[in-house]
């Protein structure tokens, strides 16, 4: 499967570059497709452009819809993010994951203010609960994912009305993809409590930056890989 990584304007995106080293040590592919803004640095990677003056949320459905059109990429693909660190082989290929009911997800998020995820949150809920639904689970997971092209195209139509779409959420319950639980890998702190024992990280990028967590990923990922000019082949 080809690998798809929604990538923002702007900064020069170190957390990519170590994302990159993780895939191309533990994540078998046969592509990797930049979408949106391509960093000057990467290189062998096949690059999409899409509109960047959006929120963040409306640039990556962009993103994920326009992959999803696009006959070159291969259907089903893997999408990531470009924080999403792969620590380990998959001997098994990229499993299948959810974060468990919407409901407690939308809990735990409750306690942090009220802002367009949260909202948006409550409205994919609500969307799908209307579909029959009646119990959604969340698959807003900092893990790979991986997406067949006309279930996705459904959710992201199904959803096109919501302002902040939980288009991983949408997917995985229209399409029935089922899954296992399991806590999320998303580490917003510098300190030295974050687990080394799994296949997935992912940070913040002040985490990554100044975190041991950080040091933590930069240490297991030291060579340049065949991503970027002057990597290894």
């Amino acid at each position: 499967m080809d690998l798809v990584v929604p990538v923002r304007t702007g900064a020069v995106n170190q957390q990519l570059r170590y994302a990159l080293r993780s895939w191309a040590a533990h994540l078998p592919h046969r592509r990797v497709w930049v979408i949106g803004c391509r960093p000057p640095w990467l290189q062998d990677v096949r690059y999409l452009a899409t509109p960047q003056d959006g929120t963040k949320y409306v640039n990556t459905t962009r993103a994920v819809a326009a992959a999803c059109r696009n006959k070159g990429i291969s259907d089903p693909f893997v999408l990531l993010n470009d924080d999403f660190f792969t620590m380990q082989p998959l001997p098994d290929g990229v499993p299948v994951l959810h974060r468990g009911p919407v409901a407690e997800v939308e809990a735990y998020y409750a306690t942090r203010g009220n802002g367009a995820y949260l909202r948006g949150l409550r409205e994919t809920r609500d969307l799908l609960v209307r579909l029959g639904h009646d119990d959604p689970v969340s698959y807003e997971l900092h893990v790979p994912l991986v997406v067949h092209k006309e279930g996705m195209l459904h959710a992201l139509d199904v959803g096109r009305r919501l302002s902040v779409l939980h288009k991983r959420t949408a997917y995985g319950n229209l399409a029935g993809i089922g899954g296992e639980q399991v806590t999320d890998c998303k580490i917003l702190w510098r300190g030295p409590q974050f687990p080394t024992d799994g296949p997935f990280l992912s940070t913040m990028p002040d985490a990554f930056t100044n975190g041991m967590v950080g040091a933590h990923i930069r240490r297991a990922f030291p060579r340049p890989c065949r991503y970027e000019r002057g990597g290894g082949r």
